[in-house]
């Protein structure tokens, strides 16, 4: 899904994210601040990822009804924030996203063989809906495979870890464990 895209929230949370972005395009019109605004999925690093989760055995939905997430790594994050102020286009979306096209299930999938976790059971979304958060819940309704095409066009950078698994390669290393 490209930046330019209708939006339709369908959660809470999705609509007061797009409050924002008209509060802050308000805002940028009203008092002639550049604003760029960067939509900002799952965030992980080697201290933000699911490990307690897998390491508890909460679920998975099925491979039929999972949901595709994405994802940015702590360090990629700071470095497009530092481009967008840069070089963002005044009243602009960024999708801050890698290049990963991955469901819920997959990103937990790679994580745990990184780390030599058990991968988490499957559940179908009845069963999901009696067993995890509503926060979770709310997250696997929006679903989104987000493009990153004007991220490398516009404010021109070049990711460190480009895909989930290239980061989780180095995250996942001895050396890096032992920091940890």
């Amino acid at each position: 899904m490209r930046e330019t895209r209708r939006i339709n929230p369908g959660t809470d949370r999705a609509r007061r994210r797009v409050d924002a972005e008209r509060r802050l395009r308000a805002f940028q019109r009203r008092t002639a601040v550049r604003v760029s605004i960067l939509r900002v999925p799952g965030i992980y690093a080697s201290d933000r990822l699911p490990l307690a989760r897998l390491k508890a055995g909460t679920p998975a939905l099925s491979h039929e009804e999972d949901a595709y997430s994405n994802h940015i790594h702590a360090d990629d994050l700071a470095r497009i924030c530092a481009a967008a102020l840069r070089t963002g286009r005044p009243g602009r979306i960024y999708h801050a996203v890698d290049e990963s096209a991955l469901t819920m299930g997959e990103y937990f999938d790679a994580v745990a063989d990184a780390f030599d976790l058990p991968r988490p059971p499957r559940v179908t979304w009845a069963v999901a809906q009696v067993s995890l958060s509503p926060e979770l819940l709310s997250f696997m309704r929006e679903s989104r495979r987000l493009s990153d095409a004007r991220l490398k066009k516009e404010l021109r950078v070049r990711l460190r870890y480009p895909t989930v698994q290239s980061a989780l390669e180095q995250l996942s290393h001895p050396a890096a464990r032992a920091v940890r």
